[in-house]
């Protein structure tokens, strides 16, 4: 088959994030005197800002509008991003690389605006012929609809593309479009051994990813 174009989720993919968006959720909801659901951070994973901004209000318990919610966190997140930018090892060089090939997408579950924060406190703006927020979108992950319009952005048939995740429901939203996918599992929060079966390949770093690595994948299918 032809890759046409790859497309990359943003956390826990190009910066070290996850624990930090349990950090800050975790500690909001301690400061409104919530416990901590045991399946709360895995089940946040890949939803679009109102989703778990609803999530921490419905199901946490925290009792402020879940609006309110959405705006704390992403102004605690990205005042973590100003002091120290998590960029995973490796990261910006394996997009600027597979750049020079193919057109590159990002389809993240982060706020438009932290995606913004990121890409540019990362100089690679310029590395992405399109980038989209699940906010942006009808639903968030584990649902395809983001992936399929990054796709559509960048005039491509989801088949002809390739999507690298780290997460249970970012591999699922891969899948379900119709993407080849390459996982990068997250150490701290592990995807599930079903999600991850669904993966067409998986590396242990995102330095793996080279424009060999992908042709070889393509060459396989």
């Amino acid at each position: 088959m032809s890759i046409e174009a790859i497309v990359f989720d943003m956390d826990g993919v190009i910066i070290e994030s996850e624990h930090l968006w349990d950090q800050v959720r975790r500690a909001l909801a301690s400061d409104r005197g919530c416990e901590w659901p045991p399946e709360a951070t895995s089940a946040m994973q890949g939803m679009s800002t109102p989703e778990w901004a609803g999530y921490l209000a419905d199901v946490v318990g925290i009792d402020t509008p879940p609006e309110v919610l959405a705006t704390e966190v992403l102004d605690r997140m990205a005042e973590k991003y100003a002091v120290d930018l998590p960029l995973i090892p490796g990261a910006v060089q394996t997009i600027r690389l597979l750049a020079q090939h193919w057109p590159i997408g990002l389809a993240s579950s982060s706020s438009r605006s932290l995606i913004d924060v990121v890409l540019r406190a990362a100089d690679l703006e310029n590395a992405f012929a399109s980038t989209l927020s699940t906010e942006e979108v009808a639903a968030g992950k584990p649902s395809p609809v983001v992936y399929e319009e990054v796709a559509r952005k960048l005039g491509v048939d989801p088949s002809c593309a390739i999507a690298v995740e780290d997460s249970s429901n970012g591999l699922r939203s891969a899948h379900a479009a119709g993407m080849l996918v390459i996982a990068v599992p997250n150490r701290d929060y592990p995807p599930a051994p079903d999600a991850l079966e669904l993966a067409d390949s998986v590396v242990d770093d995102i330095s793996a990813v080279t424009p060999e690595f992908v042709l070889g994948l393509a060459a396989e299918r």
